[in-house]
């Protein structure tokens, strides 16, 4: 369950290895948008300012402010150092935190119609990055109890935790993006 939105997370001390954590009520309701997501993506790899991310997003920079105010909120954005742009003003840009990640079941606590955000978010991503972008797709059904599902789900979860975890020393090589989703078929 989400704990109150003036409430802080507790953060694990930097020597201890990352562990999943619930999500706060401030940190759910700015997953719940597909737009705050693709930000968040965006700003994982490079700090971009509001005029770029309104430019790559092509979106108002009116908006793109409104949600980037929301993750700055959250703590899942971070304010960059000042720097100056190319002609001479000021400039502020933002980086994404990898709060988000370390967040178990962010959305459960959701409206339905914002859960299937991180969906709409992934289909622009690929939309945008086109077809030879995608470098693995594996569809799969499995028949499974609640506790397989979960052996399953934290098996798989390890495995990206670790290459999240590590990903700092891996900055000279080329960013690749994924989603894991495992969802209950209609069909049963």
């Amino acid at each position: 369950m989400a704990e109150p939105a003036d409430q802080e997370p507790q953060r694990e001390p930097a020597s201890a290895p990352r562990k999943r954590r619930p999500a706060t009520a401030r940190e759910a309701k700015a997953l719940g948008h597909p737009l705050r997501l693709r930000i968040l993506r965006l700003c994982l790899t490079r700090e971009l300012t509001n005029r770029e991310l309104a430019d790559r997003l092509d979106t108002n920079p009116g908006t793109v402010l409104h949600h980037v105010r929301t993750l700055l909120n959250a703590g899942l954005l971070t304010a960059a150092p000042v720097r100056t742009g190319a002609s001479g003003a000021l400039e502020k840009p933002y980086r994404a935190t990898d709060e988000s990640w370390w967040l178990d079941g962010p959305l459960q606590d959701l409206p339905s119609e914002e859960r299937t955000s991180p969906i709409t978010a992934l289909t622009d991503e690929l939309d945008e990055a086109g077809p030879e972008a995608v470098r693995t797709y594996a569809r799969f059904a499995l028949h499974l109890n609640d506790e397989e599902v979960a052996e399953l789900d934290r098996r798989i979860l390890a495995v990206l935790d670790e290459y999240v975890a590590t990903d700092d020393q891996r900055l000279d090589r080329p960013v690749h993006g994924g989603a894991f989703l495992l969802y209950r078929s209609p069909d049963t």
